[in-house]
């Protein structure tokens, strides 16, 4: 099967028992996991200290590997990303290397778009969120991983309610965006990046979000920036995946996610999306961040498409 190089680039790993079966779980399915000699180190909330994990963010590139998965998010990439190998991550992509990761793994993702336009990388599976579950790996996150794999991997569906479709404006309607620049990743990481030499310079291109853990009136302050900066009129689409476990309030008194997404709506001109299977969630579709997509929206069904993997 394939060749994982597991490693710690962010947080450091509490979940010792989801680490164990996730690395028994890969290596049933036939995958031959290396993991990295830090990848359970700790110091303060990190996995080891900073030249600790730029040293396994070197030998993950330098492992030859299929896929470079990390073990977990949390914090730790934004203050390393001046000292990050850049040169060393695009060539070991170029050989064929899937670095996967998620939230904290924006920030390495989107500092890598900034420096090397032509270098894909995948947001979707973490090692211990997914693979490491009591109850296993959800079955669409672990067909998008299989399907990265082997190449077969070519987009993503996913279908709305009429009521969405009715505030998208595509009921009845179709839309269709081609040859975009598909980026994104965890709303708060990409927001702290703004105005940073780390933060891509797209133009034309279709922007996905995703959040945990932050109340629906933090996530419109986050897109008022991207939105008052500019950043979202420069998109043809911006498509929302999963903002998950937070708590509304009393005081909210009616004011939720979907309020906050329509007053989005009603100040910028780039049309708004939903819906997409992505985020801090069992089920995630696997993105290829860098790649040129199509984006097709019809009625009340959604289709991102990327076609296959030349590697």
């Amino acid at each position: 099967m394939a060749h994982l190089y597991i490693y710690s680039p962010s947080g450091a790993v509490r979940n010792k028992a989801g680490f164990r079966r996730a690395i028994k779980r890969l290596e049933k399915r036939g995958h031959q996991v290396e993991i990295d000699p830090a990848a359970l180190d700790s110091q303060q909330r990190f996995a080891g200290d900073d030249a600790t994990r730029l040293a396994a963010i070197g030998r993950a590139a330098a492992s030859g590997a299929d896929v470079a998965l990390m073990t977990r998010g949390g914090y730790g990439l934004s203050r390393i990303l001046p000292q990050l190998p850049y040169k060393q991550i695009v060539r070991a992509i170029d050989k064929g290397t899937r670095f996967v990761g998620l939230s904290d793994f924006t920030a390495m993702q989107l500092a890598l778009l900034a420096h090397e336009p032509h270098a894909t990388t995948w947001a979707g599976n973490l090692l211990i969120d997914d693979w490491g579950r009591e109850d296993g790996p959800d079955e669409i996150t672990e067909a998008c991983f299989d399907e990265m794999l082997d190449g077969s991997s070519e987009g993503a569906g996913w279908y709305v309610k009429k009521k969405e479709a009715e505030r998208e404006n595509t009921l009845g309607q179709s839309v269709l965006i081609e040859d975009a620049t598909l980026w994104g990743g965890n709303l708060c990481v990409l927001t702290s990046l703004l105005g940073t030499p780390y933060f891509p310079q797209i133009e034309g291109g279709v922007l996905f979000l995703e959040e945990v853990g932050e109340h629906p009136y933090r996530i419109e302050r986050m897109l008022s920036q991207l939105l008052w900066s500019g950043v979202l009129e420069r998109q043809r689409a911006i498509v929302i995946g999963s903002c998950s476990d937070y708590q509304l309030v009393p005081h909210d008194k009616g004011y939720a996610l979907e309020a906050a997404i329509q007053w989005l709506r009603s100040q910028c001109k780039t049309p708004v999306f939903t819906g997409l299977p992505h985020g801090h969630v069992p089920t995630k579709v696997l993105l290829p961040v860098g790649r040129q997509v199509t984006l097709a929206a019809e009625d009340r069904d959604r289709l991102l498409f990327w076609g296959h993997d030349h590697h």
